[in-house]
């Protein structure tokens, strides 16, 4: 069975992921009619005495969240007047109470707002400043640096997780003795609508301040059901099906919970599938290799640079990693190499990936196991729920092979940026199509290859070099770990190339660019090569600084 044939069968009138169409923000959309319509009725349908959260010795079950969650809710609405529509900020690192916190908010109605972790002050403010939040909801490391500064609302209301000294912030409470005051676990009533908005996700802001992308139920729950689909599937093109396992899955969260694949494709995505969380205090591949063992994971989903690690401390390691069954990444391509590596290295696992966006709520295309390894440098095909393009600087469709900027639309695309009328404008062409900055091109079977950031082409002498391609080129080299390329001003040229490594020996620059002649044009070979004697800056999405870098490089040139 193709693709095509699969996708039909399992979106067929009276199955479980029967598509109907549906109008969302005035777009014509498919939707799934069975399928949960709000988020609160994707927690509630799950609700069960199966284990949940795992954090150091901590255990909650799905049902413990739940009425975790109810407590916070009770106390948000209370104590605090939350109402549809309120939002309330969450900025901690992956703690249980992210989650519950999660939960109770957009359970009552509450628009979530997934805060960066590694904001500093004035980015904090900004940020709470920018989403009008009724209440911030954090641990004490950002507790801490909100006290550094007072631009924030003095009507604020904070709630500390794991805090101890609450001194230096103004009525500040404990979260756990305000849900400890809390009578009954019941989670408050609440009418909320598939288009309501549930959550607000702060872009990464490499330019100017992040912008608040702002998503409903009917956004987050389609993308959820649309991985299950696909899922299912792939299984029908393999003449299997989807069967529930013997034994509980689990997942291992490696990706911050404020960014769309940690909160969507580990988090919300382990509801319907009862599948146990595992997180950590904050990233440690050996403490990740023991955690795989002891606690069974079957799957991990985390960038490039912390598979490779995985990769590599799987091949050192005497831990027993075979119970692994899935090993993801998202965020940025891997190197094809790294795909060949995982399928080498472990045992059963099947290699993955996906590009999404946070404006389509981390969902966009996907490819696993023999089809990734057939194509290693593609992300995949389109969701079922979601249509892709390829389309030149007049709009105008491409065919397969030609690259061009790729659109997307569907049902799990994000309403607008909050309060940004201006980049609304700039990001959807016919209020449908969302434009979403990356050149690509689609082959012949409709996959899709993301070739670079139209921002990141390099114009050296009036030839475009795309910086995705001599990265990759750059990472074929064995001792080359991390590559970031970039252009350098240049009086004579406009621009020339430039490129930040981080290898695991030295490299002699000139046996590099001998390394590389047979790979790249002679023009899209770096002139200005940097080494670094780290890994390289990244967000916390898993992406390179490059513009970081960049201008580091072009301080050093000047």
């Amino acid at each position: 069975m193709d693709r095509t044939e699969a996708l039909s069968s399992l979106t067929a009138p009276g199955s479980p992921y029967e598509l109907e169409e549906v109008e969302l923000y005035g777009r014509p959309c498919l939707a799934f009619r069975l399928g949960p319509p709000t988020l609160r009725d994707l927690f509630e349908r799950s609700r069960s005495d199966e284990p949940f959260l795992v954090y150091e010795q901590e255990r909650l079950t799905f049902e413990e969240a739940w009425a975790q969650a109810g407590r916070i809710a009770a106390v948000l609405r209370e104590e605090y007047g939350v109402a549809k529509g309120d939002r309330v900020a969450i900025s901690m690192r992956n703690y249980p109470e992210w989650i519950t916190t999660f939960t109770a908010v957009t359970s009552i109605g509450g628009i979530a707002v997934a805060m960066n972790a590694l904001w500093q002050p004035d980015e904090m403010a900004y940020g709470l400043n920018d989403c009008g939040a009724k209440v911030l909801v954090a641990d004490e490391e950002r507790l801490e640096r909100l006290a550094r500064q007072s631009a924030t609302s003095a009507d604020l209301g904070i709630l500390a997780v794991r805090a101890r000294d609450l001194r230096d912030l103004r009525g500040a409470r404990h979260l756990e003795e305000a849900i400890a005051a809390v009578g009954s676990p019941e989670m408050p009533a609440a009418d909320i609508e598939p288009h309501d908005d549930a959550t607000i996700f702060y872009t990464s802001g490499s330019t100017g301040h992040p912008k608040g992308v702002v998503s409903c139920h009917r956004n987050v729950v389609s993308a959820l059901l649309s991985w299950e689909l696909d899922a299912h599937a792939s299984a029908r093109m393999a003449g299997t099906e989807l069967r529930p396992p013997a034994k509980q899955p689990s997942t291992l969260l490696a990706v911050p919970l404020f960014h769309v694949t940690g909160c969507h494709a580990v988090y919300l995505s382990s509801y319907r599938a009862q599948r146990r969380i595992v997180s950590m205090y904050k990233w440690d591949v050996e403490r990740a290799a023991e955690l795989i063992e002891q606690e069974q994971i079957n799957s991990v989903l985390a960038p490039a640079a912390m598979t490779g690690d995985l990769v590599a401390a799987a091949a050192r390691t005497r831990r027993d990693l075979s119970s692994l069954a899935l090993v993801g990444g998202g965020g940025a391509p891997r190197a094809p190499e790294q795909v060949r590596g995982i399928d080498r290295t472990f045992k059963r696992a099947k290699p993955n990936t996906g590009w999404g966006m946070t404006e389509t709520n981390a969902i966009g295309t996907g490819i696993v196991g023999k089809e990734y390894l057939d194509h290693p440098e593609s992300s995949g095909r389109c969701s079922a729920v979601l249509q892709i393009r390829i389309v030149d600087e007049g709009g105008n469709t491409q065919s397969a092979g030609v690259r061009g900027e790729l659109q997307v639309r569907g049902t799990s695309v994000f309403r607008g940026y909050w309060n940004r009328p201006d980049a609304n404008e700039e990001t959807f062409v016919d209020g449908r199509w969302m434009r979403t900055g990356d050149v690509a091109y689609l082959d012949d079977e409709g996959f899709l290859y993301i070739v670079d950031r139209i921002k990141d082409l390099v114009i050296r002498g009036g030839e475009n070099v795309g910086c995705g391609s001599v990265e990759a080129a750059l990472l074929e080299h064995p001792d080359v770990v991390e590559a970031c390329v970039y252009g350098v001003p240049d009086e004579r040229l406009g621009e020339e190339i430039g490129a930040t490594i981080y290898a695991s020996a030295k490299i002699d620059p000139a046996a590099l660019r001998e390394f590389l002649a047979p790979r790249l044009a002679a023009f899209a070979i770096p002139r200005y090569l940097r080494f670094a004697d780290a890994p390289l800056p990244r967000t916390a999405s898993g992406k390179i600084l490059k513009r970081q870098l960049r201008e580091e490089a072009a301080a050093i040139v000047a």
